[in-house]
Parts: C-alpha cells; structure tokens; sequence
C-alpha cells in the first residue's frame, strides 16, 4: 500500500499537458503575425491617403487663424491687414503709412503649405489683378474664396460670403457643390 501522491504516472503528464496547452506554438505565433501583417498591407494606402487628407485641412484651417487674426489687428490697431499668397504659401501684411509690410511675429511670417498643395484666391472685386484679401479697419473684409488643393486633388475652400461674414473652411464634399 502506498500513501501520498504518484508524481511520475498519468498525473504528471496531465499537469505538463495543462501547461503546455496555456502557451502559444510558433505555429500560432507566425499565424497571427501573418494575419496582422495581411491586414496593414490592405489598409496602409488608406491611411495614407487620410494623412495627406488631413495636411491639406489642417492648411486650411491655418488659413482661417491667419483671416482671423488679420480681422481683429484690423479693428484694433486701425489699420489695413492682407492675406497675401504666391501659389505655395500664405502670409500677412499690415499697412504702416502708405507700404504694407510683413505683420510681426508668428503671424508674419511665410507659411508654406504642404508638399503638392497650392492654394488660390478667388476675390470678387473690382481689380482683376488683386492678389491678396484685405482686412478693413471697419471690419469688413474683400469677399473671398481661398481654395486649398492638396497633393492627391483634394479640396477644401475658405470661404467669406460678405464682407461682414467671418472666414469658414468647406469639407471637399460642401466644396463640391460650389
């Protein structure tokens, strides 16, 4: 007769089974690499769409910051404001006696869009060959259109409807009824 536990029999092997079971094989491991890895493949050009998506956005919303900061510098200092643009950036200018010069600051200075994307003014005024919106001191401002084209044709546009109406970004699909 024997007393206590048979550690060498089936019972030992059945806890080593238990063991083993609750770990992963390399089989497994390679599975479940092979499965993630088909599944960023499949999905990394649409991301890297959006990406690019967002840049040209984000652009646009930076326009917008620029219009209003031009806005309000405008009212409180009396003076004329721009928004200036050559095609692939934007920057402001403020009048100090009859010159328009670069506005102080972080809002002087040149901001480039990002690559691929360009941008364009569609002004409704009276001068044909205007390149810029202007900011009155009144507080008014040059109707406008900004269109912002990223790299992969996207569009958003910064609108101003009248000239006492704040500066608004259109998402591609509200762009694509103008």
């Amino acid at each position: 007769m024997t007393t206590g536990s048979n550690h060498s029999g089936p019972a030992r092997q059945t806890g080593l089974s238990a063991k083993a079971s609750r770990a992963f094989t390399l089989l497994e491991l390679l599975l479940v690499l092979i499965v993630v890895s088909a599944v960023l493949a499949i999905t990394s050009p649409s991301l890297r769409g959006f990406f690019a998506s967002r840049q040209t956005a984000d652009a646009a919303m930076r326009i917008v910051a620029l219009t209003q900061w031009a806005h309000s510098q405008a009212i409180s200092n009396g003076q004329h404001c721009r928004l200036n643009t050559d095609g692939r950036a934007v920057w402001l200018t403020v009048q100090h006696g009859p010159d328009f010069v670069q506005a102080d600051g972080e809002n002087g200075r040149q901001y480039m869009l990002p690559e691929g994307a360009s941008v364009r003014f569609v002004l409704q005024t009276a001068d044909p060959t205007q390149t810029y919106v202007e900011f009155h001191p009144t507080g008014r401002s040059d109707q406008a259109v900004i269109e912002v084209i990223g790299r992969d044709g996207e569009r958003f546009l910064v609108v101003c409807d009248a000239p006492t109406d704040p500066f608004r970004v259109l998402s591609p699909r509200e762009a694509a009824g103008r």
